[in-house]
């Protein structure tokens, strides 16, 4: 199968996706209606939309954790039918044993699919020294910066070479020039193995500044409102980019777009609470 980037085949495919989750209550939520996305090989792509609209449900499904309850999830043309180890995943809180070294988390993948200690070792040092952390193989998680684990996690997720990484707002805890820096050690990496990447974030900049394309989704139940192409040159710095006039033009054009979702899930969420 042609996997390579410029692929007739989508390394993601979501095909008139829906989701449907049962309340507390014994109703039913519909967090995704009729759905369709796709990524390339090699793509980055940016989710964005209002608060509770079904980006997160978007990666569960593509991940495996969820399935469709209606319309299909397809990974390189092939249906999702569960966890596919091609496949990573990095959260919004870290994802670490608290009590093992910084080195120990990141050869667990490696470890977990089999790897010899001694090589999953000599690999997690390897990517360590990658995220800037050679130096601090044997400090546990709590004696690191919060942009220090947010390394930590990308090297524990690339370390096991995804095809597709998937990203819930991972640097949202994270102050604005902490963020930065992760952001541009993020591409960096990126394009060092370039697996198709959907990173979900609410920070219109931050999609803008990493992705090749900004999927712009409805208030909930989700679906694709519309699509734009990030024309901006690459490789990028992130603190750089934000200057450049493209960058200002497609703000203003998503921006237009998301607005009327933003104002419609307050307007929802304001009438609700009273």
């Amino acid at each position: 199968m042609d996997q390579t980037p410029g692929s007739a085949i989508p390394a993601i495919e979501l095909r008139q996706a829906t989701k449907r989750f049962r309340t507390p209550s014994g109703g039913v939520y519909t967090a995704m209606s009729e759905l369709g996305m796709t990524v390339a090989p090699g793509e980055f792509c940016a989710v964005v939309g209002p608060t509770g609209c079904g980006k997160s449900t978007t990666l569960s499904l593509v991940s495996g954790l969820e399935p469709a309850s209606e319309g299909q999830t397809l990974i390189h043309g092939e249906p999702v039918t569960g966890v596919d180890p091609r496949v990573g995943f990095m959260f919004q809180t870290d994802a670490v044993f608290p009590w093992k070294s910084v080195q120990d988390n990141v050869a667990a993948g490696p470890l977990f699919r089999g790897l010899p200690r001694k090589e999953s070792l000599a690999k997690a040092r390897d990517w360590l020294r990658r995220v800037g952390l050679a130096g601090f193989e044997d400090r546990l998680p709590h004696q690191l910066s919060g942009g220090m684990r947010k390394r930590v996690a990308l090297a524990q997720t690339l370390i096991n070479e995804p095809e597709i990484l998937l990203m819930d707002e991972p640097f949202s805890a994270l102050d604005v020039q902490t963020r930065q820096i992760v952001q541009d050690e993020l591409l960096a990496l990126w394009e060092q193995t370039r697996p198709a990447v959907v990173f979900v974030t609410h920070d219109l900049e931050e999609a803008i500044a990493l992705a090749d394309k900004v999927v712009v989704l409805t208030v909930g139940p989700a679906t694709v409102k519309a699509t734009f192409a990030i024309d901006l040159p690459r490789p990028r710095r992130v603190q750089e980019i934000r200057f450049h006039p493209r960058f200002v033009e497609l703000y203003e054009q998503i921006w237009t777009s998301l607005r009327d979702e933003v104002q419609l899930a307050y307007a929802r969420t304001a009438g609700a609470a009273r």
